[in-house]
């Protein structure tokens, strides 16, 4: 009968840890999320440009990329940024301008304002914020307020949609942020 009560406390810590070990060991993200944040800006809905053609102020404004992935610009209609960079887009716009409009178009764009990234969770202040380049995950929370007394602070859930796909993985909160992206912060369980 001595021996019996060990082997149960055994068994029971044994149970345990592997039942919190799962629970708590990091899931990396899929590989699509980690290679965009090394990737170029791409455009999509929510970005706003300032296009700038030289000698032609009456070409030169701010454009909003819309929920279809375009920019209206004057003269040619739809440019397509989804998905783009804004060197791409540039050369697109140029491409098209010398279409009977302007013999050598000199086209300069620069994204004027990122579209949004959303951080929810465990943080004290969940919401929209503004999107700055080289932002980490560990920013933008403390942007939100940081994290409650029951936020897990080791990693956290990132949505992130690259073109037509949204992908989700669990990141460190030293990871990079790009436009966009939702962030969730869990709950720890201990």
């Amino acid at each position: 009968m001595n021996f019996a009560i060990p082997r149960l406390i055994s068994a029971f810590a044994l149970a345990a840890t592997m039942t919190l070990g799962g629970c708590a060991a990091y899931q990396p993200a899929p590989s699509a999320i980690n290679a965009a944040a090394l990737q170029p800006y791409r455009l999509d809905s929510g970005d706003r440009l300032r296009v700038t053609v030289f000698d032609q102020a009456g070409l030169t404004n701010t454009y909003t990329v819309d929920q279809a992935g375009y920019i209206a610009f004057p003269l040619v209609g739809q440019i397509p940024a989804r998905g783009r960079t804004a060197k791409q887009v540039e050369a697109a716009l140029a491409a098209q301008l010398r279409k009977g409009y302007l013999r050598n178009p000199d086209v300069s764009i620069e994204v004027d304002r990122y579209r949004p990234i959303f951080v929810m969770g465990e943080v004290g202040r969940p919401g929209q914020y503004s999107y700055v380049p080289g932002m980490t995950i560990q920013n933008a929370i403390a942007i939100a307020g940081g994290f409650t007394s029951r936020a897990n602070q080791r990693d956290v859930d990132v949505t992130r949609k690259l073109n037509a796909d949204v992908n989700t993985g669990r990141v460190l909160i030293s990871a990079p942020v790009l436009g966009g992206d939702t962030i969730y912060v869990r709950e720890r369980f201990f």
